[in-house]
Parts: C-alpha cells; sequence; structure tokens
C-alpha cells in the first residue's frame, strides 16, 4: 500500500498550535504564507510543492470569521496544487453552537460551514469537543470527533483532590458530567440555569449536595463566563470547599477573563485549541495541549491504524 507524503500546514492563528502538533508527530511545518491587500483581501499560498501529498491543515475557527475564510482558501490552494488528500485539523469549530433551528428565521450556521469545507474540496475533518454530537452528521466525508477527557480526565487525577464532585454546568451538560463522575468516581451535582438571552444567564439553581466538597465543573466552551462564574461563586455559597472549571474552549469574550478573576473559581483549566489573550491576567487559567493528541491521531489515521484507544471515555 502506497503512504503518500504527510505535510503538515498552517493557517495565521493557529500557527503556534500547528507548530506544536508538527514538533509532537516529529516534523516541521510546512512553508506557506499569506498575501494581504489593501482594501482587506487576503490570498493565501504554499510556496513548497505538495503534489501527491496528504496536507493537514490546521486552523480552529473562532472569530473574526477571517480565520474560517483562510482555511477554506487554503483548502482550494491545496487542490488546485494537486495534493492527494486534504485533512482540516479544525482543533475548536466555530458555528458549532447553531446546531439547529432554535427559533424562527434563523440559519444553522454549523451544517452552512460543513458545507463550504466540503465544497473547498477537503476529504477530511478533525476537530475537538463539538458542542452537539450530532454536528458529525452534517458532513459526508470522515470526521475524527477527539475528546479532551483524554487530556483533563488523567491530569485532574494526578491532583488527587480530597472530597472531589462533579458539576455540569447546565442539563445539556449531564452527559459529559456523569462520564467525569464515573471515571474519577465522584459523585455530580447539576446545576438549572434559565437564559434571559444568548449569553445572559437569569435564575440558576444547584441540584445535589455541594458542601464540604471540592467542585469541578466541565464544559465545552467558555464564552463571557457568565455560567461558570456565577455557578461558581452560588457552590460557595452553599458551602462547597473550593471550585475549579475545566473547558475545552476558552473563547472568553467580553468580560470573560474580568468575570473570572473577580469569581469564586479557584483554577480554570483550559486547552490550546484557542490561544489565551496576551494581554489579559491568566493568573487563574492552566493550559494543557491537545498537540500530542492531535499528532497522535493523524498518525493512526496516515498510516490507517485504529483511534478507538485513544478515547478514556
Amino acid at each position: 500500500m502506497v503512504i503518500h507524503k504527510l505535510k503538515f500546514f498552517a493557517c495565521s492563528e493557529s500557527r503556534y498550535l500547528a507548530e506544536k502538533i508538527a514538533r509532537s508527530f516529529g516534523t516541521e511545518l510546512g512553508d506557506s504564507s499569506v498575501l494581504h491587500f489593501s482594501d482587506g483581501e487576503f490570498q493565501p499560498a504554499y510556496n513548497e510543492s505538495i503534489r501527491g501529498c496528504t496536507v493537514c491543515i490546521v486552523q480552529s475557527t473562532f472569530p473574526p470569521a477571517e480565520n474560517l475564510m483562510e482555511l477554506l482558501l487554503m483548502i482550494d490552494a491545496a487542490r488546485r496544487a494537486s495534493a492527494y488528500k486534504v485533512i482540516a485539523v479544525i482543533p475548536y469549530f466555530g458555528w458549532a453552537r447553531q446546531d439547529r433551528k432554535d427559533r424562527p428565521r434563523v440559519s444553522i450556521g454549523a451544517k452552512l460551514v460543513a458545507n463550504l469545507l466540503h465544497a473547498a474540496g477537503v476529504d477530511r475533518v478533525m476537530t475537538m469537543d463539538l458542542h452537539a454530537d450530532q454536528i458529525q452528521g452534517f458532513f459526508d466525508i470522515p470526521v475524527d470527533h477527539l475528546y479532551s477527557s483524554g487530556i483533563f480526565g488523567p491530569h485532574i487525577k494526578d491532583l488527587a483532590i480530597e472530597n472531589l464532585a462533579v458539576a455540569a454546568p447546565d442539563v445539556g451538560g449531564a452527559k459529559r458530567a456523569n462520564a467525569y463522575a464515573s471515571y474519577l468516581d465522584a459523585p455530580m451535582v447539576i446545576c438549572h440555569k434559565q437564559r434571559e438571552k444568548a449569553n445572559v444567564v437569569g435564575e440558576m439553581t444547584v441540584i445535589g449536595d455541594v458542601e464540604g466538597k471540592n467542585i469541578i465543573i466541565f464544559d465545552d466552551i467558555i464564552d463571557t463566563a457568565g455560567t461558570i462564574t456565577k455557578a461558581a461563586d452560588m457552590m460557595m455559597d452553599r458551602g462547597a470547599l473550593s471550585v475549579r472549571a475545566a473547558v475545552t474552549h476558552p473563547v472568553l469574550s467580553g468580560p470573560a477573563y474580568d468575570r473570572i478573576n473577580k469569581s469564586s473559581l479557584t483554577e480554570v483549566l483550559v486547552t490550546d485549541t484557542i490561544p489565551l489573550c496576551k494581554e489579559a491576567d491568566t493568573s487563574k487559567f492552566t493550559v494543557l495541549s491537545v498537540a500530542e493528541l492531535f499528532a497522535d491521531v493523524i498518525n493512526r489515521v496516515h498510516n490507517n491504524r485504529e483511534i478507538s484507544s485513544k478515547f478514556i471515555f
């Protein structure tokens, strides 16, 4: 069986992560560049031959929309340069919260992004902790959906926290929290919230006993940090000893950093799917890298080996 040469490339905003993935794989990033025009238009280019190669393009599609557009252009350029296969490595899949019509006359953004990637010519998508698992079904190509549980789980076990309890920030996160609770052999509590509107939490209550417990709240996205900080403060008021958060994608928009620093949260564990703001106070954050996991899975896929053993739960 012919194994085509694998090359890694990075879009602008995920170069920091692409370099770590390539290094973990045992290689270096390929040479690419972006030509910028005065009106804001831009044109990515490969500065080396990729003919007959399997090309991995690393880019998380967090705002602004230019990050998604650059990825689409890189995929198109690879197809036109006669790449054998194009793999889009999208650690954070943006627009994933738009996975259904939750009210009249709105778009389903996640499906539109899937269509755009397919139209650009991608052969495979690799991502982590989609906001909704069913987004995999929006694609008619293979999707490797990785989970941060393989990173957070062992790290938290190594902390050996006494009187540990696992919390879900809302009812929708109960399945994830239950899996962590089973893995960590800890009880689970659930926060029940009512939203006034997007990014605004109204009333919140906790279901379960938190008194005398060290709590870890698990979630896939932390955006404005309203939910998690409100939950942490509420649990401390109800007798919790400490509250931590473990969140895969640190979107952290608007007042998020300020809210976290003023909250009762002891620590916030995140991955590097999205970079933290360099100007913000990140003293409460601990960043765990996803690079080795992605590099290992890319290697397994490239060599036609199974990847199910990489999933703890």
